[in-house]
């Protein structure tokens, strides 16, 4: 009897090979005195939240560690952009980019990978919800109430078009939703039909 070949993981090869190139980076910042400064301190959100979406990605049962690896990331690059900006007040409305938007876009980027259109289709929507509540918090809280300062001058059809915007994607989502009858109302219909 011959023994079996073990077969290489993919999902384990990644990993590592992302792991190896996160501590050549390291290195070389030591042996070169690098200083990233206070600037680089969220690409320690980013580079975990990277990998872990990597790694789910190779993986057969990875959706959850995508779904988890997208929403580290985008903290990580909200992150990068409050710290580069100073502009700590975005959070308001930008945990709409990491709550749903980070696990639409997992479920989305799972699903396409695996081709599971039901898990892509649900993400692609909830990172469409996710794009219209960031920007109808932006619109409220940068355009109306001046969270950072002095409210936008907006002009009067902004708030309206927003709104028919919002609207038009709701009632695109009901058209598209598919239902599913329960097959015993199905059944029981069609045996009081028979007798």
């Amino acid at each position: 009897m011959r023994p079996q070949a073990r077969r290489g993981s993919p999902g384990t090869a990644a990993l590592g090979a992302i792991l190896i190139a996160v501590g050549v980076i390291f290195f070389a910042s030591a042996q070169f005195r690098v200083d990233w400064g206070d600037a680089a301190w969220p690409f320690y959100v980013i580079a975990p939240g990277l990998a872990l979406l990597a790694f789910g990605l190779t993986q057969r049962n990875g959706s959850g560690l995508t779904v988890a690896g997208s929403i580290v990331t985008i903290v990580g690059g909200v992150l990068l952009y409050q710290n580069a900006t100073d502009h700590w007040e975005s959070w308001a409305y930008a945990w709409a980019l990491v709550g749903p938007g980070g696990s639409g876009l997992g479920m989305l980027l799972y699903g396409t990978r695996s081709g599971n259109s039901k898990m892509a289709r649900d993400g692609f929507w909830q990172v469409l919800a996710a794009l219209g509540l960031f920007a109808v918090g932006l619109v409220f809280f940068e355009g109306i109430i001046g969270i950072s300062g002095e409210p936008w001058p907006l002009p009067g059809w902004v708030l309206p078009s927003a709104v028919i915007v919002l609207g038009l994607l709701v009632l695109l989502r009901g058209f598209t939703t598919r239902r599913e009858l329960g097959t015993a109302t199905d059944e029981s219909d069609a045996s009081q039909g028979s007798s």
